[in-house]
């Protein structure tokens, strides 16, 4: 039987993304993120290298950076429980001016 309609493209994309997507800790973990850490922390700090197991945060201010510290061993439990349990052992968080946030301010 011959289709009437065109299949939807969602699907084959989504499958295609996960198929061409890197398959490191710090890929799995960016792709986390929003999920472990919430939309708005998501929207002020981002992982951005692991090393190790110690996973880097860039964050848009100091003030950010110090929340995500004392958060930190939360973050990594949620983070091990949507990647895969012992991959993140540590958060490092460093503040900077990131060029794409400086851009969005303005």
């Amino acid at each position: 039987m011959a289709r009437r309609a065109p299949r939807p493209l969602g699907k084959s994309i989504a499958a295609l993304t996960e198929q061409l997507a890197p398959r490191t800790t710090l890929a799995d973990a960016q792709r986390a993120w929003p999920a472990a850490a919430g939309a708005m922390m998501a929207k002020y700090a981002m992982p951005t290298a692991e090393r190790g197991g110690t996973l880097t945060i860039t964050c848009r201010s100091s003030t950010w950076a110090q929340e995500l510290d004392l958060m930190a061993p939360e973050l990594v439990a949620k983070l091990n429980g949507l990647i895969g349990e012992g991959r993140i052992t540590a958060l490092r968080c460093v503040a900077t001016q990131s060029r794409s946030w400086a851009v969005a301010e303005t």
